[in-house]
Formats: structure tokens, C-alpha cells, sequence
């Protein structure tokens, strides 16, 4: 396999055309937000995620089928990012694949995880929940500090997850699971240092200091 094939290329962007996601990306992004959505089992097959993707698109489904059954079959199952979660019985065609049915698919807690960190995902307050549900003790203690910062800064919590899977689609990290924030440490995000940094003055501010600092951040976001 080729280095495009063995890759998950959910933050991969046109060389050319500064941050435009590759049609990889946006595939991969794609199924896997189906794959986290409530969606049916129906919907969840191969045939399923293209269809819903090509009414999307306002294209024929068959025209994107072969990149979406290579993007599961090659990347997404392998990597352990999604998983079979049971197959739906054939109402035609071959005998043998009547008898084994048609397989439809939902996301590991790797998987979930992967998620996260996609802005178009649905429902990652959910999502949140769900993997916390699976974690192994050490992970937990993330947990808290995480679900309070979602109910009051969205977007920071979601970005930390986006520069923790980037960090692994980088190969910056080896792999997301366990899951240990304290992997990004080694990575120097830049952004990260900055909004530490900030945080650390802020609450050092006295209460005039900390409106006047608000005040001066609403003018310039």
C-alpha cells in the first residue's frame, strides 16, 4: 500500500490551495460523521454512506462508491477507526451473499475519538459522553476538566481534540489510544502556549483589569 492508502487524511490540504481540504479529507470526514450520527443500519452500509453522501453532492451514488468502499476497507477498518456492527439481510442477488447479508458499520472509540475533532460532526457533546463511557480509568481524568470546559468554551475544547488527531495524522503522535493530553506537550503547539499563557494572566487580573481585557478582546474578534 501507498502512503495515500495507509493514511487517514481527515486534515489533508491542496499544497496549492492553502487550508481547502483534499476530496480524501472531505470523504473520510464524511463517512465518519455518518458513521456517528444516529444514522440506521441501512444507512451505515457501504452502498448506504454513498448514497447519503452523493444526495449531498447532487451526484450519482456509484460515481463515489469505489473511493468510499477503499476508505473503509483500506484505512477506516484496518486503523481500528471504525468497526462492523452487523449485517442486514439480502433480498436479492447471489445465494452466498444473501445468506451472509450486507455489512453495516459504526465507530470504535478510536473512532469517536476521531470524531471529535471534526468541526461537521453532529452531536459531539454526545460523542463526548459515549467515549468517556469506554474509557479505561487512567483516561478518566481528563473527563471532568474537559466536560466543564465544554459548557463554557466550545471551541477551545473542540480544538484541543483537533490538535490531538492531527497530532497523530502528523505522526507527531504514535497513536491516540491511550488518550493522554499530555502527549500534545511534546508537539509545541504554538496556539497552545498562547491561550496557556493568557489563561495564566488572566486570572492574575484584578476585576477592572479583566473587563478592560474582555472589552479589548471583543474589538478584535
Amino acid at each position: 500500500m501507498g502512503k495515500s492508502e495507509t493514511k487517514l487524511a481527515i486534515f489533508d490540504t491542496f499544497k496549492t490551495k492553502g487550508d481547502d481540504l483534499t476530496g480524501e479529507a472531505q470523504r473520510q470526514r464524511a463517512i465518519i460523521g455518518i458513521l456517528a450520527s444516529n444514522a440506521n443500519p441501512a444507512e451505515r452500509t457501504r452502498t448506504g454512506i454513498s448514497q447519503k453522501m452523493a444526495k449531498k453532492q447532487g451526484i450519482a451514488w456509484k460515481n463515489i462508491y469505489s473511493g468510499i468502499f477503499r476508505d473503509l476497507d483500506e484505512i477506516l477498518l484496518p486503523m481500528g477507526i471504525a468497526e462492523e456492527d452487523g449485517r442486514l439481510p439480502l433480498q436479492r442477488g447471489p445465494k452466498a451473499l444473501q445468506e451472509k447479508g450486507i455489512p453495516y458499520y459504526h465507530l470504535t472509540k478510536r473512532g469517536i475519538l476521531i470524531a471529535l475533532s471534526i468541526n461537521d460532526v453532529k452531536n459531539r457533546e454526545n460523542l463526548l459522553a459515549e467515549f468517556f463511557a469506554k474509557s479505561e480509568p487512567k483516561e478518566k481524568e481528563f473527563e471532568k476538566i474537559l466536560s466543564s470546559l465544554l459548557e463554557t468554551s466550545p471551541n477551545f475544547t473542540y480544538s484541543i481534540f483537533q490538535k490531538y488527531v492531527k497530532a497523530f495524522c502528523d505522526n507527531k503522535i504514535k497513536d491516540l489510544l491511550p488518550f493522554d493530553l499530555s502527549k500534545l506537550r511534546y508537539i509545541g503547539d504554538e496556539s497552545l502556549i498562547i491561550q496557556k499563557e493568557i489563561l495564566s494572566a488572566f486570572v492574575k487580573l484584578s476585576k477592572q483589569e479583566k473587563e478592560d481585557a474582555i472589552k479589548f478582546l471583543d474589538k478584535i474578534t
